[in-house]
């Protein structure tokens, strides 16, 4: 396989991430009218889907370093356009809930095996170049989600934007049917033995390398969630704004992570992982403590309109274009001949992470603005801490290895 199309697959399995949430999101008040809901189970769509994401990737990494990346995305494809049909002609919100839990499960496959095949392919520090190669293509995709998403909404009703879902997994389940080879050098035949496993996902947790990348990528992605759980009742409700307002804000958001993952490449050719890293976490802390600096002086109200909400995201967005880069491909370099198995391990992290937060801001949507001024300071420090100390100390073995796995 060509580089350009290793990069085209990256982007399309790591993009369901966005098309499953960002197109979704657009949505959710009015399915949360629609079903009579309430709030608490309007964020348990977002977060069940998260917890079975987090939960199947523990399954379906140590499968794919037994049986290859292949298999495991093709059946996890398949059940990912079931699943996203199923969630379409939902009849109630429990049907809508357990469909995106399988949904998550389904997408599980494709980011996780994502992930491996940058291991699988290239060496760490190369990886990460890659790695936000195909971040830039998962830009591109979540730039059109959430206005396709609100235009979808408004004219057709939300049924229809939830359908799309099914037509961008048959797309890619087309691709990888016709033209993904299987990346995976030797499988392991003992992936699959319990003592085995256990003892591997022990083994990934304890390092430090993957303790600190980890921390970073979690990080980064909770900042994110935060907003994504939140941006909706935001701008549709504590704002005013339309639903296809609100995805043209998605879009400009997307954009600004766009420009994140060009600025990792460009500084990644001139300086250090962890350089770069560090420099990053500057505009991420400035776009958590501006967030929260607007929320109060507006006295969580539309005071700025949504200047005070898309500022401080644009600086978090452009951090983040960096931090998962380097982050998600740091935390599976150690481990050439376990790739699969860190990579789920990192997955998992993430979206437990995503699915506690959840918990809390389902708690807190009375006031959505403040929600995500808190939420996002809170990651922002955190992330910002990460950089400047853990990952300075302990991420520096991504350097050292310079083969791919299958060398």
């Amino acid at each position: 396989m060509s580089q350009k199309l290793i990069v085209l697959i990256l982007a399309l399995l790591l993009g369901l991430q966005p098309v499953t949430t960002d197109l979704y999101l657009p949505a959710l008040p009015a399915i949360t009218e629609g079903f009579g809901a309430n709030m608490g189970q309007a964020q348990l769509t977002l977060t069940a889907l998260l917890l079975a994401f987090g939960l199947s990737q523990l399954v379906w990494g140590p499968l794919s370093d037994r049986f290859g990346r292949r298999p495991i995305l093709l059946w996890g494809m398949a059940a990912y356009v079931v699943a996203s049909i199923a969630c379409a002609f939902a009849p109630n919100m429990a049907w809508l809930i357990a469909g995106r839990a399988l949904q998550g499960v389904a997408m599980g496959a494709g980011v996780m095996a994502a992930r491996a095949v940058v291991r699988d392919l290239y060496a760490p520090a190369q990886g990460a170049n890659v790695m936000s190669q195909a971040l830039t293509g998962l830009g591109i995709i979540a730039c059109a989600c959430a206005p396709i998403g609100g235009i979808l909404t408004d004219a057709f009703g939300w049924r229809m934007a939830l359908l799309t879902l099914a037509v961008f997994g048959a797309i890619t389940f087309g691709l990888l049917l016709g033209c993904f080879e299987e990346t995976l050098a030797q499988p392991n035949p003992k992936a699959l033995q319990l003592r085995q496993l256990l003892r591997a996902n022990w083994q990934i947790a304890q390092h430090p390398t993957f303790r600190a990348w980890s921390a970073l990528s979690t990080g980064a992605y909770m900042g994110l969630f935060t907003f994504l759980a939140c941006s909706s009742f935001v701008f549709t409700r504590s704002m005013g704004y339309s639903k296809t307002a609100y995805g043209f804000f998605m879009l400009s958001m997307s954009l600004s992570y766009i420009v994140g993952t060009f600025w990792c490449r460009w500084m990644l050719r001139r300086t250090s992982v962890h350089r770069a890293v560090g420099i990053a976490a500057i505009l991420t802390l400035l776009g958590g403590i501006s967030m929260a600096v607007l929320a109060y002086a507006g006295n969580g109200q539309d005071w700025y309109g949504a200047a005070s909400v898309m500022g401080p995201i644009y600086l978090f967005m452009l951090g983040h274009g960096v931090h998962q880069s380097c982050g998600q491909s740091g935390a599976v370099g150690p481990f050439p001949e376990r790739a699969g198995t860190a990579s789920a391990l990192n997955g998992f992290l993430m979206m437990v992470g995503a699915f506690s937060m959840g918990s809390w801001l389902g708690t807190q949507m009375h006031e959505p603005v403040f929600a995500l001024a808190h939420g996002l300071l809170l990651w922002s420090v955190f992330i910002a801490l990460v950089s400047w100390t853990v990952v300075q100390r302990l991420g520096r073995s991504i350097v050292q290895s310079t083969q791919p796995a299958g060398a």
